[in-house]
């Protein structure tokens, strides 16, 4: 399991799919906010000119020297429902990228957020 302290470290460095393809820098981590275990990162892809945040699920994540290795190929992750590089993913959108992995949603019994940026 990695620990959000150990995942906060590897900031900017290489996000890379399954084949060591590289989809992007990891930009922020998010942390389920029933265990505060670290559940997606965000990962930033795009032109320079032109970039946007991807989120990617971080539960069979690798970390290696310099590099994040997920679970996921490139292509789904860029397909991903996305963010601008200084927007929130906003609660009623959660659920979308949890969808997209094939993951199950199940917010609080208040309804509160499945996720918290760290």
């Amino acid at each position: 399991m990695i620990r959000s302290a150990d995942i906060r470290e590897w900031r900017n460095h290489d996000v890379v799919d399954l084949k060591g393809r590289k989809i992007g820098g990891l930009e922020a981590v998010y942390v389920d906010t029933t265990t505060d275990e670290p559940a997606m990162a965000t990962v930033r892809t795009g032109l320079p000119t032109r970039q946007r945040l991807v989120f990617v699920p971080l539960d069979e994540a690798i970390v290696g020297p310099g590099y994040v290795r997920v679970p996921y190929d490139k292509g789904t992750v860029r397909k991903c429902p996305s963010i601008g590089t200084d927007d929130v993913l906003a609660a009623e959108e959660e659920e979308a990228v949890f969808h997209h992995y094939g993951m199950a949603y199940q917010p609080g019994a208040g309804g509160e957020r499945k996720l918290a940026r760290r």
